[in-house]
């Protein structure tokens, strides 16, 4: 490995958290309605943002854990059908419920528990995986996790890092940052802006605010290769 690849591979969390913060600024926080972010979290799974935006504007004022609750399964498939998986979806939801009413729809009161007991908590309920409890726990209840994704590896992966399974990444981010729920949402969706606008499946190195430090677009720019193949994809991410 040459110096310069060497350097590329040194850069920390904080110094991602920071370039990408300077590219594109302060993102936006998912929602400050606890019950909407932990739906939103389920029906995003397999799907378009859009389709989500669809079916919350179909939910409108149901959008509460005590309405929600007294649908059975047809009323509530009827809703979210725009996302898709719509009988499993809405089994997740009265799952989450559920588990939302022990602690009487109170987000705070969840809260008190610590990282481990929630995760393990929301991880036993049938449809909700690591990607979408951790998420759960940093926009809805403020809980350090890291939220670890595919646009999170692939940019990771681009970047020269060797990781070999998400929980190196996990030490590498939770160990590399302050452990701040509002920090760990903040760079969760700064990556995936940055995956939407430059780290495409085929990258726009050219535009990239962190290429300086990327192996995948020191090779690209320099074979003129990236941005004349990332014209031909506008669409998908």
């Amino acid at each position: 490995m040459d110096a310069e690849s060497a350097d590329m591979d040194r850069i920390s969390a904080d110094g991602l958290y920071r370039l990408l913060l300077s590219g594109y600024g302060e993102p936006r926080w998912w929602s400050d309605d606890p019950f909407m972010v932990m739906v939103q979290a389920i029906l995003v799974q397999n799907t378009a943002w859009r389709n989500v935006e669809k079916a919350t504007a179909i939910i409108g004022n149901m959008m509460t854990p005590e309405k929600l609750y007294h649908l059975d399964g047809e009323e509530l498939e009827s809703l979210i059908r725009p996302c898709g998986f719509q009988k499993a979806k809405a089994r997740t939801i009265k799952g989450i419920i559920e588990w939302f009413r022990t602690y009487a729809y109170d987000a705070a009161e969840a809260a008190r528990n610590t990282v481990a007991v929630l995760r393990r908590e929301l991880l036993s309920i049938k449809g909700i995986g690591e990607e979408t409890a951790d998420a759960i726990l940093v926009y809805a209840l403020h809980k350090p996790s890291f939220i670890i994704d595919a646009y999170t590896r692939r940019l990771l992966g681009r970047l020269g890092y060797g990781f070999k399974d998400d929980g190196e990444i996990r030490r590498f981010f939770e160990e590399g940052l302050p452990r701040d729920a509002r920090l760990f949402g903040y760079l969760h969706w700064l990556i995936l802006d940055h995956s939407i606008q430059s780290c495409r499946k085929a990258p726009r190195c050219a535009s990239c605010p962190i290429a300086a430090h990327c192996r995948h677009a020191s090779i690209a720019l320099t074979s003129g290769s990236s941005d004349s193949r990332s014209m031909k994809s506008t669409t998908e991410p």
